[in-house]
């Protein structure tokens, strides 16, 4: 996985490609580097950061009106200055940058070996940059006939880009299974892994798709499937703004993101919810909703937190809609041989719409004839173009490696789902279709209240951020709000953290408590409250620390715990989307008192776009 960003045109390319680099770097940051092509072909690449980079290279020469940059996250080969993209050919006259993995490398490399090619790097993108050249020369093609030739051949996912000392204004580039999106200026064009790096230059982008290739100059861009038909570009506005992907005055992303979600559940719920109406509207729901209410089953198919807002969604789908539901890890999902029929509604969710593991679950249930949902949040994504209908979360970007606002986001969309299909099958009383619809609409502003008290969050992250171990326990929808507040621990601190049903504590990880341990529960007002009172003191009595999230008025949960922090009443079905703000600013504070950059925590990249 990785940020990539070219530009051809009229400017300065360097600060273009940097700028753009630094908006991409949540994509991969083990490693950074670009090319620039002026008299001549100048690399310049570093381990590390894009900082590391532009400190490596001041007082070279950086002029060029052509180049593309990369910012890394390691696959094939260890992070290092000689494994940075871009990567330059054999003959030193083409350079260029890969997102995903060449499953099939290791035969194409020795290949090449027996012909005489020697390799710099690790990796399996410098393998695919000299088979292309090797293409080019052996068959005098031009470069474009050679890219497509290679690519015939290669097994696996990328995007590419490639300059090339003959023809210094044109940028070729060409994808499968990862995202580009190409930026039209006039006379000038920008690339990118996503629109944030040409945000400030242009409104109108092109989503290449899988299978295109893009011969892209300054006044021009071509559109090519593989068998070189040309394809009119499909010209997109973005409704972006560039201060969504700024700070704003934060200290980092992640908190930016967390306090922003009062305004994006808002978002998310304006235009559809109409609580004094008693509506919801849904164009992707309503204009199918024979296919969903009369679905046999639903398998829902996500990855990380977006398989914790499946998880949410299994309970209140089937509480609601009473159909069978199913939630799948998309990595699992893909290399099984699962049993999916006509007539099955698969549910696809996913912050970028790019995961790898999702796409390649969808396109295998697509073809054995499900219909496709999907809940994403990236506008003109690869998953919001697979799906036959679905609903963006309108989250905003989210650059905070560790999702936050599209969590809750995704929360708010499949809440509202579940509400209109069980209302179209009446499976659900007015009365209670009307509660949680008034519930739903209140939850802006009791977020908003939660955030308005982030005092005792810290004092308790100050107590407990020397904690080597975490256990996170829930009942019910809180389950999963569980093992989301496990994950963001893991993800932002590099504590080792459990989340677990909290009946399932005496089946095995009570043996795990002692004086050392904090036990955080999720622990509000519900159907299973008194349950998960009874766990809290099991707790107690073998000296564990407890933390409770608690409903406010409970007299009960503060006797038996050490520290607790309250959130506004919600019926048991909205009470995740106001449960897990504390546990990601727990995280948060936890991750900033440990000194750790919370935005790019080690070893993690924001879109999974490889296996």
């Amino acid at each position: 996985m990785c940020g990539i960003v070219g530009y051809t045109g009229h400017r300065e390319a360097y600060p273009i490609i940097i700028t753009g680099l630094k908006r991409l770097e949540y994509r991969g940051y083990d490693s950074t580097g670009v090319a620039l092509l002026n008299n001549g072909l100048k690399v310049y690449k570093k381990k590390g950061r894009v900082a590391d980079l532009e400190e490596n290279i001041i007082g070279k020469d950086l002029h060029a009106h052509i180049g593309i940059g990369h910012t890394r996250w390691a696959t094939h080969g260890e992070p290092s200055d000689r494994n940075a993209h871009p990567h330059q050919s054999a003959s030193g006259k083409l350079a260029m940058i890969h997102n995903g993995i060449i499953e099939n490398y290791a035969q194409i490399k020795k290949e090449l070996e027996n012909k005489g090619y020697h390799f710099t790097s690790d990796t399996d993108s410098e393998v695919l940059l000299n088979f292309i050249e090797d293409i080019q020369q052996n068959n005098e093609c031009d470069l474009e006939e050679a890219v497509r030739v290679a690519l015939k051949r290669v097994t696996g996912a990328y995007c590419i880009l490639l300059i090339a000392e003959e023809d210094p204004n044109t940028i070729i580039a060409a994808r499968k299974g990862s995202p580009l999106v190409i930026g039209v200026g006039k006379g000038e064009h920008f690339l990118g892994s996503d629109a944030s790096p040409m945000l400030e230059y242009t409104k109108e982008v092109v989503y290449v798709n899988d299978y295109e290739l893009a011969i892209v100059r300054p006044d021009e861009l071509i559109l090519k499937n593989l068998g070189n038909e040309k394809i009119t570009p499909f010209i997109t506005k973005l409704d972006m703004e560039l201060a969504a992907i700024e700070k704003g005055g934060y200290e980092h992303f992640m908190l930016k993101e967390i306090f922003e979600q009062p305004s994006t559940i808002q978002d998310c719920l304006r235009g559809r919810l109409n609580a004094a109406a008693g509506t919801i509207t849904m164009a992707g729901v309503e204009n199918n909703i024979e296919q969903l209410k009369n679905a046999n089953r639903i398998m829902i198919v996500a990855c990380g937190t977006s398989w914790h807002a499946g998880l949410i969604a299994e309970y209140v789908i089937e509480e609601l809609c009473r159909i069978p539901v199913e939630v799948e890890y998309a990595s699992e999902f893909r290399y099984r041989n699962p049993i999916v029929n006509k007539g099955d509604v698969i549910i696809a969710i996913s912050q970028s719409g790019e995961t790898a593991d999702t796409l390649v679950a969808l396109e295998r249930a697509k073809a054995n004839g499900a219909f496709i949902f999907g809940v994403v949040n990236a506008v003109g994504s690869s998953i919001a173009r697979l799906s036959h209908a679905g609903a963006y979360t309108h989250s905003g970007p989210e650059i905070g490696v560790a999702s936050t606002k599209a969590f809750t986001g995704q929360l708010a969309v499949l809440n509202m789902m579940a509400l209109k299909i069980a209302k179209a099958k009446g499976t659900i009383t007015d009365e209670y279709y009307q509660q949680l619809l008034n519930e739903l609409q209140d939850v802006p502003e009791k977020v908003a209240s939660i955030l308005k008290n982030t005092d005792e969050l810290q004092r308790i992250a100050a107590k407990y951020k020397d904690a080597h171990d975490f256990l996170f326990l829930g009942r019910g929808y809180n389950f999963p709000i569980a093992l989301e507040g496990a994950l963001k621990l893991k993800e932002i601190s590099y504590i080792h953290a459990e989340g677990y049903p909290a009946a399932e504590m005496k089946h095995g990880p009570i043996a795990l408590v002692d004086e050392n341990l904090p036990v955080v529960f999720v622990a509000t007002k519900d159907s299973y409250h008194e349950k998960i009172v009874s766990n809290m003191q099991e707790i107690k009595a073998r000296k564990g620390k407890v933390i409770s999230i608690i409903t406010e008025g409970d007299l009960v949960s503060p006797t038996i715990s050490d520290d607790v922090f309250s959130i506004p009443p919600a019926d048991e079905l909205i009470a995740p989307l106001l449960s897990v703000i504390p546990l990601q600013l727990l995280s948060y504070y936890v991750g900033t008192l440990k000194g750790i950059d919370v935005d790019k925590p080690r070893n993690l990249a924001k879109s999974v776009t490889v296996e």
